[in-house]
C-alpha cells in the first residue's frame, strides 16, 4: 500500500530518489525523509505548530507542490 507521500509523488512523476534528494534539500535528514516517503508519520495524531513532525511535513509538501493538509490523513 502507499502513502499518501507517494501518491502524491507519482501524481508530478518524482521518484524516491528525487523526493529523498529534495527533501535532504530542504534541511531534512535522510532517515527522516525515508519515514515520510514510506508514511511512517500518518499514525501522528497531534500535529501543533511547532512539532518538528509538521515542520518535515511542511518540507514535503513544498517539495510535492501541494498544500501541508493534503498530507495529513482525514
Amino acid at each position: 500500500m502507499k502513502s499518501r507521500v507517494q501518491e502524491l509523488a507519482e501524481k508530478v512523476n518524482m521518484t524516491y530518489d528525487e523526493f529523498i534528494g529534495e527533501m535532504r534539500k530542504k534541511g531534512c535528514s535522510e532517515p527522516t525523509a525515508i519515514k515520510i516517503w514510506n508514511g511512517e508519520y500518518e499514525n501522528f495524531e497531534n500535529y501543533e505548530d511547532n512539532n518538528i513532525q509538521l515542520s518535515n511535513l511542511r518540507k514535503a509538501a513544498a517539495v510535492l507542490s501541494v498544500g501541508t493538509a493534503t498530507l495529513i490523513p482525514k
